[in-house]
């Protein structure tokens, strides 16, 4: 599934225009992604919990050419699915 599928469905279940649905994931994800840059965790009971780990920095090596490599610290944006929503995935 796309980003246009997935609008066309969410559309037809909440009975909104596609535009409608449009404008409500561009909103979702905004949103996720001002509170992460924030800093702050976003967590949806009952689905998951969308967060920003720090990664270190380390040497890594270059595979053709056996170099050494030094990759530099990073943030990380990382989803976890609740229990409850894996339980339903595996019924």
């Amino acid at each position: 599934m796309n980003k246009g599928e997935l609008i066309k469905i969410m559309a037809e279940k909440a009975g909104f225009t596609n535009k409608d649905a449009a404008i409500a994931y561009d909103a979702f994800i905004a949103t996720v992604t001002e509170a992460l840059k924030a800093g702050e965790k976003v967590q949806l009971v009952g689905f998951g919990t969308f967060e920003v780990k720090n990664v270190e920095a380390k040497t890594g090596i270059n595979p053709q050419t056996k170099e050494k490599v030094e990759i530099a610290a990073c943030k990380k944006p990382v989803m976890k699915f609740g229990k409850s929503y894996k339980e339903l995935i595996n019924e």
